[in-house]
């Protein structure tokens, strides 16, 4: 089901926000008509309706024709300094204590999902169509077997020569039903009047009026359009404009049929008394009323007898010109429309790619194939998708190898991981606390180990911190991964009373531990150099923050891409027009940047190239902690509208400034 709304959900969602601009632009030629017939009118309605239909269709099946989005599109920057900021909260959660042994692990991770309320709202919005579809079946089938016990009206032969002056070539069949029953019309291929017995009681000329309204529906085609609105009102019920179109619809067709009758040489007073006297006497069944067109309903009887007495009132009936030109014109506007999309909406493509991509995996057993995937929809920040597949993942694990086994324990701090990206530090605890649950101790779990140590720390409580740093310290790695324990655990001893001495072993350990010109390295420096800086021991200071400083910059240039060489960039000036930025990225804090509490902005320069991308990008300023290679790992993502010279795209260079901020 939830791969249905994710293949389904876009469609409804973009239909919704079409839909209300095609019966907006419908309102708009409505009022703007209001000086023509009701005909002119009622075929702009019908246009609406026919349009709706087609939305969700062409919507599907036409090129997309690609919009960015609001937030996409920046104006051009004349400077070249291009700007970014990184943000992330300094308070935490009060991190959870780890489960203990044997606790079930995958229920607790599944409890923190959402209710997906994209499945309610789309079976919400299918009971809805269904309700409204199945009303107007029902109407069709009572007036299926209302046709069937009817019998041939002995009028009919004067209603025929009626017809045929009012330019009907087509059969059309003129049927008695019961008493009481109001005149109306159905049919499609074939046309048929229902008329109740007792109107062989009504005066020659009231009975002429009324199958002159009903000879008016046969002609103007008014069965079909009405099943058409009304097709279209049932996909979009839960719309107030598609309730008011549908009213403005009626309103103007019942208008319109009088305007016919009143063209055919009728009297207006005579043929508003016989209106009036049938609304009063007859009523229409209500199961047949939402299909057949009737003659009259009595919500709308008052407009329209003040429209028929108008003397004043434009009631010319619209040609086939007419017809054809609203019909292009819907059609101008409804297919542009359908095929806008927007840049930033979720893809239908890739939401059936990971729908497709979970049920291979499942088949095949293969949890690798998930992360895979998962893994390059996060650097994506295609979180939602990213989760489906480590979700799946997880389950296969489960299935596979049990909730106590090492597999297991590696899904959940895969989820772990994914929440902290995300930004939601009470799922990761919780799905690295129950990772820890299920397999204690171990090199896998050293990772959640060091996460849960973090949220102690926030909370200060800086015993059970060092705890599960210590703890993460036995099993971690040797090498970057045990360096990395080592400077956490020399933060935590710096809040510890007579800590000093112990936290300055620990960088000392964890520079030895860490490899050369990593950017774990880096890391340790910064941090170290801190600790120095507090000790009044500046000069170190300075030595460390210019070693991790040439490390950070050795970082930067190996994560860019370097195509450009020799060949020649240019600036803003002299005939070359500035590049613009269409795509952009935000990048994202390191923990160890949360945890120190970093700040600051980290200044870039870069060639923007002919094909949009940032090449050769160069740290001009860091501020480390990570910090540099988020803005880095955050700006290859970028695209731009490049620059361009005599009119042909060239190199030009730009500056970024990426500002880190604590809030």
């Amino acid at each position: 089901m939830s791969d249905l709304s994710g293949l389904a959900m876009p469609v409804l969602v973009s239909a919704a926000l079409k839909s209300t601009l095609v019966l907006g632009a419908a309102w708009l030629f409505a009022f703007a008509l209001r000086g023509r017939s009701a005909a002119a009118r009622h075929l702009v309605w019908t246009a609406a309706a026919a349009a709706l239909l087609a939305l969700p269709l062409l919507s599907i099946s036409l090129p997309s024709l690609r919009l960015g989005s609001g937030g996409g599109l920046l104006p051009a920057n004349l400077g070249l300094v291009f700007r970014a900021t990184g943000t992330a909260g300094v308070d935490a959660v009060t991190p959870p204590a780890a489960a203990a042994p044997g606790t079930p692990t995958h229920a607790a991770v599944r409890a923190v999902r959402p209710i997906d309320w994209k499945i309610w709202l789309m079976v919400i919005w299918a009971a809805g169509v269904l309700f409204s579809v199945a009303q107007m079946l029902l109407a069709c089938a009572a007036i299926g077997r209302l046709r069937g016990r009817a019998v041939p009206s002995p009028d009919r032969d004067r209603v025929r020569a009626l017809a045929v002056a009012l330019g009907i070539r087509h059969e059309v069949d003129v049927l008695q039903t019961a008493a009481g029953g109001m005149p109306m019309t159905f049919g499609l291929l074939r046309p048929a009047i229902f008329m109740p017995t007792d109107a062989e009681t009504w005066t020659g000329d009231r009975r002429q009026m009324v199958w002159l309204h009903e000879l008016a529906h046969v002609r103007r085609g008014d069965v079909a359009t009405h099943l058409m609105a009304r097709l279209a009102l049932s996909l979009y019920w839960w719309n107030p404009l598609a309730w008011t179109a549908w009213r403005e619809f009626l309103k103007e067709r019942e208008r319109a049929a009088d305007d016919l009758v009143l063209s055919s040489g009728a009297a207006a007073t005579e043929y508003a008394g016989h209106l009036l006297e049938v609304a009063r006497t007859m009523q229409t069944a209500q199961p047949v009323a939402w299909a057949a067109v009737a003659m009259a309903r009595p919500s709308q009887l008052e407009g329209r007898l003040m429209a028929i007495l108008d003397g004043g009132r434009n009631r010319r009936q619209p040609g086939r010109l007419a017809a054809v030109l609203a019909a292009t014109l819907a059609v101008a506007v409804v297919l542009p429309l359908a095929a806008l999309q927007s840049q930033d909406a979720p893809a239908l493509a890739q939401e059936a790619e990971v729908a497709a991509t979970i049920r291979a995996a499942i088949g095949q057993k293969n949890y690798q194939m998930l992360d895979q995937a998962a893994a390059a929809l996060e650097k994506l920040r295609k979180y939602d998708e990213a989760q489906k597949l480590r979700e799946a993942a997880l389950t296969i694990r489960e299935q596979v190898s049990g909730t106590q086994s090492v597999d297991y324990a590696v899904g959940l701090t895969n989820l772990g991981d994914l929440a902290r990206q995300r930004g939601k530090p009470a799922d990761a605890e919780a799905a690295y606390s129950q990772a820890v649950a299920a397999v204690g101790d171990r090199a896998e779990t050293a990772q959640a180990l060091m996460y849960l140590s973090m949220g102690a720390f926030r909370t200060h409580e800086f015993d059970k911190a060092m705890d599960y740093a210590e703890r993460a310290r036995n099993v971690a790695r040797p090498g970057a991964e045990t360096g990395k324990v080592m400077t956490w655990m020399g933060q935590i001893r710096e809040k510890q009373e007579g800590g000093d001495a112990d936290a300055e072993s620990l960088y000392t350990g964890a520079l030895s531990q860490d490899p050369a010109n990593s950017p774990e390295a880096a890391l340790t420096m910064e941090i170290y150099a801190r600790f120095l800086r507090s000790q009044e021991r500046t000069g170190e200071a300075e030595v460390l923050d210019a070693r991790a400083t040439s490390v950070r910059k050795a970082l930067v240039a190996a994560a860019a891409v370097n195509i450009r060489g020799a060949a020649q960039t240019y600036r803003v000036g002299n005939g070359t027009t500035a590049p613009r930025l269409i795509k952009k990225l935000e990048p994202a804090y390191t923990e160890e940047a949360r945890a120190a509490k970093i700040a600051g902005t980290v200044l870039l320069q870069i060639v923007i190239e002919p094909n949009g991308t940032a090449t050769d990008l160069q740290l001009l300023k860091g501020v480390g902690f990570g910090l540099d290679e988020k803005a880095v790992e955050a700006i290859n993502q970028w695209r731009f509208q490049p620059g361009t010279r005599n009119g042909v795209p060239v190199p030009v260079q730009a500056t970024i400034e990426v500002n880190f901020r604590l809030m």
